[in-house]
C-alpha cells in the first residue's frame, strides 16, 4: 500500500496530484537524483503560441505511464530518487530575464549535483539551459532533435533572441564542443537557400529527414555515438515529429518523424555521458486528443530510463 496516497506512479491515471508521474513537489534536493523542472515560457515564439501550458499538460499526461520501462527493462523510479522541482518563475514580457532566471534556477539544482529534466516551453529556453549546464560541465556535446535549425542570427529584426536562434548563440558563446552538435530530423521550407550552409558554417552536423529515412535510425546512431565524446546534453522539439502525430507545436512541419522512430532516437543514446534534457514546443491548445502531450511525456521517461541504463 503507497503511504502517502497523493503520490506514486502506481496510482491509476485518475487518481492523485498531477505532477510529474505523481512524484512529490519539492525543492529540497538533498538525497535527489533528477529534478523535473517545468518552464512556461511561450514568448520566444515566431508563429503559434501556447507552449506556457505545455508542462502542465505534459505532467498532466504523465499520469499514463505505469512507470516500468518494457522497453530498456528498467523501473527507473526505483533506482532513481526524482521529483517534481515545480517551475521557472517566468517573466512573460521578458525573454532576457527569464533566460536569467532558467540559468539561475537550473544552476542552482546542478550546483546539488542533481539532474534536470525540463520540459517546456518554446524552444528559446535551450540556450539559458545550456549556459547553466556548460558552467557545471564545461562545453557540451549536443543532440538537438527539430525540424528546423534553430541557428538563424535573427527572427525579428534587432530583437537577438527568439526560438529559432539559442543555437546560433550557443554555438558563438562556445558552449558546445567542436564538431560535437548534431540536428537531427531537419527539414521543411526556409527562409534562404544558404541557411543550411549557415548551420554548417557555424558547427552544426544537419541531418535532414531524407538522411533520416534513406539511412534508418540504426545508423543514425552510429553516427551520433561516433561524434560524441563530452558530456552529452539532449534537447527535443516535439515538432521533430510529424504533425500526424504531434500536431499541438506552434511550427508544425509535415513529414517529420514517427511517434516511434522518436522513440528510437532517445533510446539510442543508451551508453552516452548524458547530463541534461529538455523537451520543448509543446502546445496544448492545438493538441487534438493531446496526443502531442501524451508523446512528450513519454519521451521525458524514455530518457529517465536511460539514466539507470549502463
Amino acid at each position: 500500500m503507497n503511504s502517502n496516497p497523493a503520490f506514486g506512479a502506481d496510482l491509476q491515471p485518475f487518481m492523485g496530484i498531477p505532477s510529474f508521474m505523481r512524484l512529490p513537489v519539492t525543492r529540497e534536493l538533498n538525497g535527489v537524483d533528477v529534478a523535473i523542472l517545468g518552464v512556461p515560457f511561450d514568448s520566444g515564439t515566431s508563429y503559434r503560441a501556447g507552449t506556457r501550458f505545455g508542462p502542465r499538460k505534459i505532467r498532466e499526461a504523465s499520469l499514463m505511464i505505469w512507470g516500468h520501462n518494457s522497453t530498456l527493462n528498467v523501473t527507473p523510479l526505483k533506482k532513481l530518487k526524482v521529483v517534481d522541482y515545480g517551475d521557472v518563475s517566468v517573466i512573460p514580457t521578458s525573454i532576457e530575464h527569464t533566460m536569467e532566471r532558467i540559468s539561475q534556477t537550473v544552476s542552482l539544482i546542478l550546483d546539488s549535483n542533481v539532474t534536470v529534466v525540463t520540459l517546456g516551453g518554446d524552444h528559446s529556453i535551450a540556450l539559458p539551459l545550456l549556459r547553466a549546464h556548460a558552467k557545471k560541465f564545461g562545453p557540451l556535446s549536443v543532440v538537438h532533435i527539430d525540424a528546423h535549425i534553430d541557428t538563424w542570427e535573427a527572427e525579428f529584426e534587432e530583437v537577438p533572441f527568439s526560438h529559432g536562434t539559442s543555437f546560433r548563440h550557443a554555438l558563438k558563446e562556445g558552449l558546445i564542443r567542436t564538431g560535437e552538435y548534431l540536428q537531427i530530423g531537419i527539414r521543411g521550407p526556409v527562409s534562404h537557400e544558404t541557411d543550411y550552409a549557415e548551420a554548417r558554417a557555424l558547427g552544426a552536423r544537419t541531418i535532414t529527414i531524407h538522411e533520416v529515412m534513406d539511412k534508418g535510425v540504426p545508423e543514425i546512431l552510429k553516427e551520433v555515438h561516433r561524434c560524441l565524446r563530452g558530456p552529452v546534453y539532449m534537447t527535443v522539439d516535439i515538432d521533430s515529429a510529424d504533425p500526424a502525430f504531434a500536431p499541438g507545436t506552434g511550427t508544425p512541419e509535415v513529414g517529420g518523424l514517427t511517434s516511434y522512430q522518436l522513440l528510437q532516437l532517445v533510446r539510442g543514446m543508451q551508453g552516452l555521458n548524458l547530463i541534461g534534457f529538455d523537451l520543448v514546443e509543446v502546445s496544448p491548445p492545438f493538441d487534438h486528443g493531446e496526443i502531442t502531450s501524451v508523446l512528450a511525456a513519454n519521451i521525458a521517461f524514455e530518457y529517465l530510463s536511460l539514466l539507470v541504463k549502463p
